[in-house]
């Protein structure tokens, strides 16, 4: 029966690479968070326009992105796209860290096509005579949604959030089918050069997990600070 070792996958210079992925990982996570919530804020929006056209092009994202696996979005953006441009813009990406630079945008459009769904609904929970009494108070359209109709959709909207936000989190192990040194990239890097498979998986599933579990509870924290209350 094989003994179990953490010695060696924690060695110094094991460890430094496990720990440069997990950076690795959150950076990308924060950064793809900071695009995506926008993005999907201006989607839902585009969802819940009065014009057809926004409708529809806001339903065609939606449907688009979620359609089609993040592991295609990711090969896509990486050989398919970065084909496209001009040899010179390619060749600074790929001296740019190319790599991490097409999977923040492979997440960013991803999770923006899910969380645009979970803030319409939020939208949807605001009574309409809340708009009503606003534009009776004399405020405009713009000011109505950013001041009335944003602020509480939000907040309502924030546990489907905080679980698109743990899911994103999850994906960034995908991105090492393109080469990103995020955890999972760095973990089998461990893997294969300290024969050590059980001891490598088991410190990036705890990594995985522990953060998962923070997320949850700094999102428990909020809501029991900012309970949502009937409107």
């Amino acid at each position: 029966m094989m003994e179990l070792d953490f010695s060696v996958v924690l060695s110094a210079e094991f460890r430094s690479w496990l720990i440069g992925g997990l950076v690795l990982s959150l950076q990308l996570t924060f950064i793809t968070l900071l695009l995506a919530l926008p993005l999907g804020i201006a989607v839902a929006l585009m969802r819940l326009s009065s014009l057809a056209a926004l409708r529809w092009l806001g339903f065609a994202f939606v449907e688009g992105i979620r359609n089609i696996p993040l592991l295609v979005h990711m090969l896509f953006w990486y050989f398919g796209a970065t084909a496209l441009l001009p040899e010179a813009a390619r060749a600074w990406l790929y001296e740019h860290n190319a790599e991490s630079v097409c999977a923040v945008i492979a997440l960013t459009f991803y999770t923006a096509a899910y969380m645009a769904e979970d803030v319409r609904s939020g939208i949807r929970t605001i009574p309409a005579t809340q708009t009503e009494a606003a534009r009776a108070l004399g405020l405009g359209a713009a000011e109505t949604w950013r001041r009335i109709v944003l602020p509480q959709a939000l907040r309502a909207s924030v546990p489907p959030l905080v679980s698109q936000t743990v899911s994103l989190w999850k994906n960034t192990s995908i991105a090492t089918v393109i080469g990103a040194a995020e955890l999972m990239y760095q973990a089998q890097r461990v893997e294969t050069a300290s024969f050590r498979g059980v001891e490598t998986f088991a410190v990036a599933t705890l990594a995985y997990l522990s953060v998962s579990l923070i997320i949850t509870a700094l999102s428990i924290a909020y809501q029991r600070r900012y309970p949502v209350r009937p409107a």
